[in-house]
């Protein structure tokens, strides 16, 4: 049985139907056999075993003997499977000349669309918390030389932030750039101001003021994180722009420096004592206020 399913699986391969390759076994038992016959021993319903009977003469695997009632004999199988690899090799043959026209036709068409870009596929529009969040885990993990952000509430990472934490240190260990500016209302909170001293432990180098227009990451003066409140989606709805643009990022960067210089080094003496500053761009603070309403930083 298992000899006789195998050889059904090559006669398959070798582009038999099922029903045919259990005819042809069934052929090559007898010197020859009626329809009813090999319909019984192939087991193949005997509605169907004319067609199939049919079809393996076509293809020169059995031989039809017309009398009163007809028989059908096999040929051998050597010719057989000949035969059927032969008729292999052509339809490989055809299937390579139509990839050959095929490919030909669409090479031109493919050449062209080099040529041709989404005016805007440098901007990824987010309005899931969820993908914002992971976004803005991506950028602080990418990020190599720096990274500077205005964060106000409410935040999109959690509490801890370890991400954005290591992101801080490695940057910092590499003579890399980390800057906040954060409003002083946040820090009303005591687990935000515990988060701040914690990314000012990993190096970052935080300021203050009373106000920021939104929430802001440039990192290494090439990508920017933006997050809005969405005014269609309304209140508690945020979207969010990435943007991989380095002339758009030095415009950021360059409103970032003069918030900067205008913001104080601690709103209170309750704050944080920043560290020295260090050359170059940073990244933002990550806390979550109110993890109920992700927003970036």
């Amino acid at each position: 049985m298992e000899l006789e399913e195998d050889a059904v699986g090559n006669l398959v391969a070798l582009g038999l139907a099922r029903y045919e390759a259990r005819v042809y076994l069934a052929l090559i038992r007898r010197e020859s056999y009626t329809a009813a016959e090999v319909a019984r021993e192939a087991d193949v319903p005997r509605q169907r075993v004319y067609d199939v009977l049919d079809a393996l003469v076509r293809r020169r695997l059995a031989n039809a003997h017309p009398g009163r009632v007809a028989t059908y004999s096999a040929v051998a199988p050597e010719l057989a499977v000949a035969r059927l690899v032969a008729l292999q090799r052509e339809s490989l043959e055809r299937l390579e000349r139509a990839s050959d026209t095929l490919a030909a036709a669409l090479q031109p068409l493919w050449a062209d669309g080099r040529g041709h870009s989404d005016p805007l596929d440098y901007v990824e529009i987010l309005r899931d918390p969820g993908a914002i969040s992971e976004r803005f885990a991506d950028i602080q993990r990418q990020a190599r030389r720096e990274l500077l952000s205005f964060c106000k509430p409410p935040f999109v990472a959690p509490a801890e932030n370890a991400e954005g934490i290591a992101a801080a240190r490695r940057l910092h260990r590499a003579g890399g750039t980390v800057r906040a500016i954060y409003t002083t209302g946040a820090l009303e909170d005591a687990g935000m101001l515990a988060n701040v001293r914690s990314f000012a432990a990993a190096g970052e180098e935080a300021r203050f003021t009373a106000d920021l227009p939104l929430k802001l990451v440039i990192a290494d003066a090439s990508l920017v994180l933006c997050d809005m409140p969405d005014p269609v989606a309304g209140a508690g709805s945020t979207t969010a722009l990435v943007i991989e643009h380095p002339a758009l990022a030095a415009c950021l960067r360059l409103a970032f420096r003069t918030v900067w210089e205008t913001a104080a080094t601690a709103p209170d003496p309750a704050a944080p004592t920043p560290g020295p500053a260090a050359p170059g761009p940073a990244a933002p603070a990550r806390t979550a206020a109110r993890p109920e309403q992700p927003h970036v930083r």
